[in-house]
């Protein structure tokens, strides 16, 4: 997916944590395990409940699809992955800063 079709897609979803881990695995095709491995190495953290359930939102499931095509279909790994993560952030920071400064 080019970067300009992620960054639209990015716009549109919700940071409402809605899915239990066995949900958000399944949409994600990953292993529930793999999610508890990105959450402790600070990956894809999603919001937590009360009684400490993790609870994913639809950004955190396009994450972890991003994650899962990075790993099995590109073959980084872990430390790859955070870093293109990282560098992905950034760059949609810089493209929403110098938007806005282009509108003023």
């Amino acid at each position: 997916m080019p970067a300009s079709d992620r960054d639209a897609t990015d716009e549109i979803l919700s940071d409402e944590p809605v899915y239990v881990i066995s949900v958000a695995a399944k949409l994600a095709s990953l292993p529930s395990w793999t999610l508890r491995v990105l959450d402790k190495e600070g990956i894809v953290c999603p919001q937590r409940t009360e009684k400490d359930r993790r609870l994913y939102s639809d950004r955190d499931i396009a994450t972890l699809a991003r994650v899962r095509y990075l790993t099995e279909e590109r073959g980084v790994n872990m430390n790859g992955v955070r870093l293109i993560l990282e560098m992905e952030d950034l760059t949609r920071d810089q493209r929403k800063e110098a938007a806005s400064r282009d509108v003023e």
